[in-house]
């Protein structure tokens, strides 16, 4: 039996989207990957865009389960507020759709994708290219970003049709 599962790499401006499916014999394949971008301006009117495009995105692929990235904070607090408010948002709605949801740690992801959970960008961009044997890199590195969560988390399911 088929999963499809839905990565999202978050943020304010960008928020990128994987998804994918996990058929039988445990093939795993794109099914569609993207980015959400919100134009700068009030807060409210960004989470609002946040939430109604990905929104669309769960009706429009019927995901079975979800996998976020955590948040990492760095050094600039303000966006790490506004990444933590984009996941929220991500998580609310995953809740409403009825979607179970795994969070995945991006060092973790890194570590399942590219072999080391210090990899960086273009190491991730490569081996979810090749992994998923896609003709091109995923552009932007966001949805890149974001199919590697969604492949981090099939190995993560096993061979159960949802996430716990």
């Amino acid at each position: 039996m088929a999963i499809r599962i839905i990565g999202v790499d978050p943020g304010m401006a960008r928020l990128g989207y994987g998804v994918v499916e996990r058929g039988p014999g445990g093939v795993v394949r794109a099914v569609a990957f993207g980015v959400i971008e919100t134009a700068p301006g009030p807060l409210p009117e960004r989470l609002k865009t946040l939430y109604d495009r990905f929104w669309s995105l769960l009706e429009t692929h019927g995901p079975d389960s979800a996998a976020v990235e955590q948040l990492f904070f760095g050094h600039n607090a303000p966006t790490a507020l506004a990444v933590g408010q984009a996941r929220g948002v991500v998580l609310l709605a995953l809740a409403r759709y009825g979607c179970p949801v795994l969070e995945l740690k991006p060092a973790v992801v890194k570590q399942a994708v590219a072999g080391w959970g210090r990899a960086d960008k273009v190491q991730v961009q490569r081996m979810v290219t090749r992994i998923l044997g896609l003709e091109a890199v995923p552009r932007p590195d966001d949805a890149a970003d974001a199919l590697a969560v969604a492949w981090c988390a099939v190995g993560h399911l096993g061979n159960r049709r949802t996430a716990p």
